[in-house]
């Protein structure tokens, strides 16, 4: 009896030594990614400094009437400062600005409907993606337009500096369409334009197209090219990509950027919705 008593001691000894082990060499890891120069340099400073839109209702919207930004990708950043201690600091950046801003210092990270794109990549250090969305068009109901295809030698507003351009010559190209642009600063101009009936639709990402539905306009079923919005910060700083896609890692196995989508009724986009 004494015999399996010792036995049995010694395999609770070595499994908690085993356990022990296990979960030293995790908070090692994370201190690894906690104590780098890049990290540390943030919480000397106290805060994290954000380019967020906000003109993009749903992601980053600055509210006049309460003086804050709004939107999931404003809960983000929050969420991120508040893992490193330290207060958050945003600043409004547009397509034509995000990366001159993240370039001469004056941001930290951009969180802003940022497509990841391998030419992008080339030049800044992107996160794990966060948020999955598609190319769409919002039309004025009355117009009849109600597929792509209808759009051929039509006028398609975009924004100024944004990768949709590109998709949709490409998309073109392959449906032998022809599409005429309009580009513009901003995507409330964009879409006033189409109240306007200057362009016969107004094409982003559809989840940005969302904030600017009306009684008058709507959003066409189809959409294509799915992509993916990542955490931006200079090409150099792979330290604090680590350690964010750490956390983005964390929040969607405990659900807690789910529940950011919730909030604000965001779907993501899969694969089976192109």
């Amino acid at each position: 009896m004494k015999q399996l008593q010792h036995f049995l001691t010694l395999v609770v000894t070595i499994t908690l030594l085993f356990i022990g082990l296990g979960l030293s060499s995790k908070v090692k890891a994370d201190d690894s990614l906690t104590t780098s120069a890049q990290v540390k340099a943030i919480q000397k400073a106290g805060v994290l400094k954000v380019g967020v839109k906000q003109d993009v209702p749903n992601f980053g919207y600055y509210n006049a009437e309460t003086n804050n930004y709004e939107g999931m990708e404003i809960d983000v950043a929050k969420k991120l400062a508040k893992s490193l201690g330290v207060k958050v600091e945003f600043t409004a950046v547009t397509a034509q600005t995000r990366e001159a801003l993240i370039d001469n210092g004056q941001l930290d990270v951009i969180i802003a409907t940022y497509t990841i794109t391998p030419e992008r990549q080339k030049n800044y250090s992107f996160s794990d993606p966060y948020y999955t969305d598609e190319i769409g068009f919002l039309v004025n109901k009355s117009s009849q337009i109600s597929k792509i295809s209808d759009l051929n030698n039509q006028t398609v507003g975009i924004a100024q500096g944004s990768s949709t351009k590109g998709a949709l010559e490409e998309y073109a190209s392959a449906h032998k369409l022809t599409f005429n642009y309009v580009q513009l600063g901003s995507y409330p101009e964009l879409a006033v334009s189409l109240y306007a009936k200057r362009i016969d639709a107004f094409s982003v990402d559809k989840s940005i197209l969302s904030g600017y539905v009306s009684n008058k306009t709507e959003i066409l079923d189809e959409g294509f090219n799915t992509q993916e919005y990542g955490i931006a910060t200079k090409k150099s700083n792979t330290e604090l990509t680590a350690y964010i896609n750490e956390q983005l890692a964390q929040w969607k196995s405990d659900g807690s950027l789910q529940k950011i989508y919730s909030k604000y009724d965001l779907k993501p986009a899969t694969s089976q919705t192109n």
